[in-house]
C-alpha cells in the first residue's frame, strides 16, 4: 500500500464543519433516547450541595456527553471531546467540554453513585423492553459476580490500596482499585452489566456481594428474565451470605467454596467408581476406546455448608479432578481437586460445564479495560465511581446496539463494535433542510451499520404521534 500524491508540508487543514467522525453515535445515541436515558439521569441524579457553585448544574446532560464519548472509545476525560470536533456539535445537543464533565464527576458522593447505579438498572431494564438483549431469559439466565483491581499509580489516587490479583497465574500485591460487577447473561445472549460498584484496593473481594446479588436477581426480573436464574461466582463469593441471597430472591446457587477440612474429607469420601470423565469444548475422541481424552473427571456428593451456624444448607459438592501436572511421571495418579456447591437439578457433568462458564464475566472485564477503564482517570474516589458506572451504561447501550445491528454484532467486543459501527466518518449535508450522513463507499461493514441505523431511526417514524 503507498500514497498516491505527493503532498506539501501545508496539504493538510483542519478546516471542515461538516465532517462527523463518530457517525454511529447518531443511532447509539438516539436509542439512549429511545430508552430514556436522558430521563433517567435528569430525574434521579440529584446533586444539592456542591463544593463548586454550578460544579452539579445539569448533570443528566454532562453524563449523557460522557457517556456517548465512552461509546466512541474515551477513557480519560480528555478524550470525550472527541464529541465536539467538526459536524458533531452540529448532529447533538447538550455537548459539554471535557472540563465541565471532570468537575461534576468530582461532585460525587457515595451516595450520588448509588443514584447513578439506580439509573444503570432501570436503563438496562428498558434496553431489554426495547431489544431481545437477553434471548433464552424466559428459560434460565445467569448472574455472575466478579471483582477486578484496577491499577493505580502515584499518591494521588482516594482509596487506592494494596490488594491481591493474578499476573501470569501467581499471586502478586498490586496498588490500585476495586470494582466488583454483576453481570446478566443467558445461553444465547451476550453479558450485559447489572450492576457495578467500586471498592478500595485493599477490599476482599466478597465484600459488598449479597447486596449486589440481590439487585442484580431484581435487576433480571425487571428485564424480562422469567426463568430459572443460576448465580455463579468463585470461592470468595460462596457464603452465607450470597446463599441467603439467593434463596430469598428464589435464584439458584453455583459457588466455589472455600477449602477446609470438611470439604476435604467429603471429597475424600467420594467412592473411586463415581467418578466419570467429563465432555469439555475441544476434547479429543480417541478412535480405540471410544472415550474422552480428557485428564478431567467430575462426581458428587451431597455436603452440608456452614454446619455449625442455624443458616446450614445442604445441597449437591460437584468436584472436578485434573492430573497434577507437576507430577506426569508419578506411580499413581496425583490430582487436583476444584469443588462447588450448587442447588441445580442439572447431570453432574452439565452442570460442571454450566459452571466453568462462569468465566464470561471476564469478557466484560476485558471489554472495560479494553474502553473506559483503561484508565481510573481522576483522583476523587467519587468521581471514579461515577465513571465506573456510567463505563457500565455505556456498555449496555453498545451491546443493544450490536444487537440491533445483527449477525455477529450481537455477540461483539466492545472494541470491535466501537470499530465497525460507531467510529466511522460521515460527512453531514443538508439539502432542502433535510440531515444526510454521506458515509465511505466499500465500508466493509455498511449492511450491519444500515440495519442497525433503520430499526432505530425508521422505529421513531414507525411510533404513533
Amino acid at each position: 500500500m503507498q500514497v498516491s500524491h505527493n503532498f506539501m508540508p501545508d496539504s493538510a487543514v483542519f478546516d471542515d464543519d461538516n465532517l462527523v467522525s463518530c457517525a454511529g453515535l447518531v443511532p447509539v445515541m438516539t436509542l439512549a433516547e429511545q430508552t430514556d436515558l436522558p430521563r433517567l439521569l435528569a430525574a434521579k441524579v440529584c446533586i444539592t450541595e456542591s463544593k463548586i457553585k454550578s460544579g452539579a448544574a445539569n448533570p443528566a446532560p454532562k453524563l449523557a456527553t460522557l457517556i456517548a464519548g465512552m461509546c466512541a472509545g474515551a477513557d480519560s476525560i480528555d478524550d470525550v471531546d472527541v464529541v465536539r470536533s467538526g459536524g458533531m456539535k452540529t448532529l447533538f445537543g447538550g455537548v459539554y467540554a471535557p472540563s465541565t464533565i471532570g468537575t461534576l464527576l468530582r461532585e460525587f458522593t457515595f451516595g450520588h453513585a448509588r443514584q447513578l447505579e439506580s439509573v444503570l438498572r432501570d436503563h438496562l431494564s428498558r434496553l431489554c423492553d426495547r431489544v431481545e438483549l437477553l434471548a433464552g431469559g424466559d428459560v434460565r439466565a445467569f448472574v455472575d459476580i466478579d471483582s477486578l483491581l484496577r491499577p493505580v499509580y502515584g499518591h494521588a489516587k482516594q482509596g487506592a490500596s494494596y490488594g491481591h490479583t493474578k499476573i501470569a497465574g501467581k499471586q502478586v500485591l498490586r496498588k490500585g482499585l476495586s470494582p466488583l460487577a454483576a453481570t446478566i447473561s443467558t445461553d444465547l445472549a451476550a453479558p450485559v452489566i447489572a450492576g457495578m460498584r467500586l471498592r478500595a484496593g485493599r477490599a476482599g473481594s466478597g465484600k459488598g456481594a449479597a447486596r449486589m446479588v440481590a439487585h442484580a436477581i431484581a435487576t433480571a426480573r425487571a428485564a424480562g428474565v422469567s426463568g430459572q436464574i443460576l448465580v455463579r461466582g468463585d470461592s470468595a463469593y460462596g457464603t452465607r451470605a450470597v446463599v441467603r441471597a439467593c434463596r430469598r430472591a428464589g435464584a439458584q446457587f453455583s459457588l466455589v467454596l472455600t477449602k477446609n477440612s470438611a470439604v476435604s474429607a467429603a471429597i475424600a469420601a467420594i467412592p473411586e467408581d463415581a467418578w466419570t470423565p467429563v465432555r469439555y469444548p475441544g476434547a479429543v475422541l480417541d478412535p480405540d476406546t471410544g472415550a474422552w481424552i480428557s485428564d478431567a473427571e467430575v462426581a458428587e456428593t451431597s455436603y452440608t455448608a456452614f454446619a455449625s451456624t442455624a443458616e446450614a444448607v445442604t445441597a449437591r459438592l460437584i468436584v472436578r479432578r485434573v492430573k497434577d501436572a507437576r507430577h506426569p511421571d508419578a506411580l499413581f495418579p496425583v490430582w487436583r481437586y476444584h469443588p462447588f456447591f450448587t442447588d441445580s437439578t442439572e447431570p453432574v457433568a452439565d452442570a460442571d460445564i454450566t459452571h466453568r462458564q462462569h468465566a464470561t464475566i471476564e469478557t466484560v472485564f476485558a471489554d472495560l479495560i479494553d474502553g473506559p477503564l483503561a484508565h481510573m482517570p481522576s483522583g476523587h474516589f467519587g468521581a471514579n465511581s461515577a465513571w465506573i458506572l456510567c463505563a457500565a451504561i455505556a456498555h449496555n447501550l453498545l451491546r443493544a446496539a450490536g444487537t440491533l445491528a445483527g449477525a455477529r454484532h450481537a455477540v461483539a467486543r466492545g472494541a470491535t463494535l466501537r470499530r465497525t459501527i460507531v467510529n466511522i466518518p460521515a460527512r453531514l449535508a443538508r439539502p432542502q433542510r433535510r440531515p444526510t450522513l454521506h458515509l465511505p463507499t466499500h465500508w466493509p461493514w455498511a449492511d450491519p451499520w444500515l440495519q442497525l441505523w433503520r430499526n432505530i431511526i425508521g422505529y421513531l417514524h414507525l411510533q404513533p404521534a
